[in-house]
């Protein structure tokens, strides 16, 4: 399946999406597979997940300047809130077949996480401080900015 991933601009929630896995499955298991070019639009740079997730606990909470990212609940289930400073949009992320693309200039929070929930994120640059905003009001007028 190829997906139509690229943003109509940076900070635009409009930008994120839902994106469907190919899923192989027979006796033996399943298997879902994310490829560069069919289901992302960029290369990996850094791959990381989330867990031991207190069922109330918030992650995230921040936004990145350049960054893209693919969120997969790889066990279990939870929510993302996504904003871009002037609508918010929810996701509920329940399945490893299905994945989240987060473009760059948007907020998120991860929320809402099932007893045992693992989250994978695979992201098109590696860690770099400089482009995350950690303060909510600082992103707002970022991202207003804008448009």
């Amino acid at each position: 399946m190829t997906v139509e991933l690229s943003p109509p601009g940076p900070g635009r929630i409009s930008a994120c999406r839902m994106v469907q896995l190919a899923e192989h499955a027979d006796p033996r298991g399943s298997l879902s597979v994310v490829e560069v070019g069919a289901d992302i639009d960029f290369e990996v740079r850094r791959v990381y997940y989330l867990y031991h997730l207190p069922v109330a606990t918030v992650r995230g909470a921040h936004g990145h300047r350049d960054l893209r990212q693919l969120v997969v609940a790889v066990h279990g289930e939870f929510e993302i809130t996504v904003d871009d400073g002037f609508d918010r949009c929810r996701y509920r992320l329940d399945h490893p077949s299905r994945g989240l693309y987060i473009g760059p200039m948007v907020w998120r929070n991860l929320i809402n996480f099932s007893p045992g929930a693992v989250g994978l994120v695979l992201a098109s640059a590696h860690y770099d401080e400089s482009d995350y905003f950690r303060d909510y009001d600082e992103f707002v007028r970022a991202a207003r900015r804008l448009r």
